[in-house]
């Protein structure tokens, strides 16, 4: 039946239903998202870069009937809206606002991965009382994702940070993505994920082909690249913007995850989480594991994730 899971818990057969719904913000953009049905621990799946609620669906899938889960697509993401640009991470962390006013959640754990990671730091620092546990999976740095601009020999120079939205715009990193993106390259599309992100396993080929599908939804490419080179809530400068020591405001209990082969997030964006959101952070390593966990080690990443949620 379209839109219904079977899960088995010992003999008993679970069906768990799930949603795709809409709703309109009070700003005039249209959010979508992905509703299971669970229990009376509610959770919010925040999507990266490059993907849509659609990327979370095998953690949909496999979490316990116990949570009630929603998954959101952020704006000119999936099938939401794409009405006014975005220009900084804060902008999708307010849109989070009034869409967890609008349908009413509260008391809720977030779970943010990459770009969704700093989206919800972000709603997390500004807006306290709405969510009780963050899980920050394979995350930006609480001091930002840095944009380099590439060298002579292709690889990123470390010494050039861009330092405006139309230096990112026109980087070849994004010309080539978003060029992959107008032209409908699915193969490039593929081959970039398989150097970068699905370094160990691959999704089955049906879902591999919804997920490509699901990337060449996104209309904001350039601008996320500048809002995640700009975002800094920890005290310090990051050598392009100064921080504004919002980390500090993050004090419900926090999970930092990150894979050990992750080509991504580098190890000391972690150690930064670690250092900014201080002692209510703990850290735990996914064994061999990259950018997705989710398609590396989906066990590993359930476990941890739904014990941490139930302490």
């Amino acid at each position: 039946m379209p839109g219904v899971q079977q899960l088995f818990a010992g003999e008993r057969v679970i069906e768990m239903n799930v949603k795709m719904n809409k709703v309109k913000l009070a700003n005039g953009e249209t959010l979508a998202y992905r509703e299971r049905e669970g229990g009376g621990k509610n959770v919010l799946l925040i999507h990266g870069n490059m993907t849509s609620s659609k990327h979370w669906d095998l953690l949909i899938e496999q979490m316990d009937p116990a949570f009630k889960i929603y998954a959101l697509d952020l704006r000119g993401f999936g099938q939401s809206s794409y009405h006014s640009p975005v220009t900084s991470i804060k902008d999708f962390s307010d849109d989070l606002k009034l869409f967890v006013d609008e349908i009413d959640l509260q008391d809720v754990s977030i779970i943010g991965w990459s770009t969704g990671g700093a989206v919800a730091m972000q709603f997390v620092a500004d807006y306290p009382g709405y969510c009780d546990k963050l899980v920050l999976l394979a995350s930006a740095s609480t001091r930002g994702y840095p944009f380099f601009a590439l060298a002579a020999n292709g690889l990123p120079d470390f010494n050039r940070r861009l330092q405006t939205y139309e230096t990112v715009k026109t980087d070849g990193k994004t010309i080539a993505i978003q060029g992959a993106y107008d032209t409908r390259n699915r193969e490039l599309l593929r081959s970039t994920w398989n150097m970068l992100i699905y370094t160990k396993n691959q999704p089955d080929a049906r879902r591999y082909e919804e997920y490509i599908d699901d990337m060449l939804t996104q209309r904001n490419l350039a601008e996320v690249y500048h809002s995640l080179n700009t975002f800094n809530i920890s005290a310090f400068n990051n050598g392009l913007t100064e921080g504004t020591n919002q980390a500090k405001n993050i004090h419900i209990p926090t999970l930092v995850l990150r894979g050990n082969r992750d080509l991504v997030v580098a190890a000391h964006m972690a150690e930064e989480l670690m250092s900014d959101i201080g002692d209510n952070a703990k850290y735990v390593e996914l064994k061999d594991c990259g950018h997705s966990p989710l398609v590396d080690d989906l066990d590993q990443l359930n476990d941890v994730i739904a014990n941490f949620l139930r302490d």
